[in-house]
């Protein structure tokens, strides 16, 4: 038998197939997050905590480096609200396609004994690691009001781009598992590519500073550039996103949601020999 996603499911769409799945798997989905929140805080004495300790650390560390020796700046904000908001996009993006690209080589054995869809542990590693990205939202707004960035109405649009995130994530997730169940080499190339992806990513830096209008819209075909910029947009701001922002960020997300999980579901019968 075939996974969840049988041919009349294709017929019905991506979304058609996934929620009578996510309800039947839901038990399974939920233990299998709560597994992992077992394993990442076990004999761990701040436990929890450090998924707010850890982003505040990694933005003093970063603001150290380039605002006090490379003089990196950002003219009329703060660039301690700029540089966290840049870094906690990417940071869960980072992780969780880590996660994602291992879980299905991770979890071989019990594919081999019980039935259940694959695609269920990339998505619950991208939702584990979802979980600690809300957590991160709480020293992400602390530094927004110590530093006099501020709220705004405009917050209340930031879950759009979450969502984006989310979906893009996911669709990576998936791309990686199948392709590291049949390259290993994989594990080793992607941290390489992450690197790259950080500093192509401005995170640390103004993307201004680049100069040249070819090389800035280049860095435009970057999605992690775009949900980034809109969430700047209105923390630093207090802008609304432009429709042309909210257009960009949906259309990456669903374009790789849909090859992500194309890939995935094309290849996902063929994992048991590789296993």
């Amino acid at each position: 038998m075939n996974e969840t996603l049988a041919p009349s499911a294709v017929r019905r769409g991506l979304l058609g197939a996934l929620l009578p799945a996510a309800r039947k798997y839901g038990f399974l989905l939920c233990e299998l997050i709560a597994r992992d929140f077992k394993v990442k805080y076990k004999r761990s004495a701040l436990g929890m905590l450090w998924s707010l300790l850890y982003p505040v650390l990694m933005m003093c560390v970063m603001a150290l480096v380039f605002r006090n020796v490379f003089r990196f700046s950002m003219p009329g904000v703060s660039y301690l609200s700029y540089l966290m908001t840049g870094l906690t996009f990417f940071s869960y993006f980072s992780e969780a396609s880590n996660l994602a690209m291992s879980s299905v080589v991770a979890n071989s054995a019990l594919l081999r004994k019980v039935y259940m869809p694959k695609y269920i542990f990339p998505l619950s590693k991208c939702l584990f690691v979802g979980i600690n990205f809300v957590l991160t939202l709480l020293p992400l707004y602390a530094v927004i009001l110590l530093t006099g960035t501020g709220l705004c109405w405009q917050h209340l649009l930031l879950p759009y781009a979450y969502l984006c995130l989310l979906g893009f994530t996911l669709g990576m997730g998936l791309l990686l598992a199948a392709a590291a169940v049949f390259l290993r080499d994989l594990f080793y190339i992607y941290g390489i590519v992450l690197t790259i992806w950080t500093y192509l990513t401005p995170i640390m830096y103004d993307v201004e500073m680049i100069g040249s209008r070819r090389l800035i819209a280049l860095m435009g075909l970057n999605p992690l550039y775009q949900y980034i910029s809109f969430a700047r947009t209105i923390v630093l701001f207090h802008a609304t996103p432009t429709a042309g922002q909210f257009f960009v960020c949906a259309l990456s997300s669903l374009l790789v949601l849909a090859v992500g999980a194309a890939f995935f579901r094309s290849r996902q019968d063929r994992f048991i020999y590789y296993l």
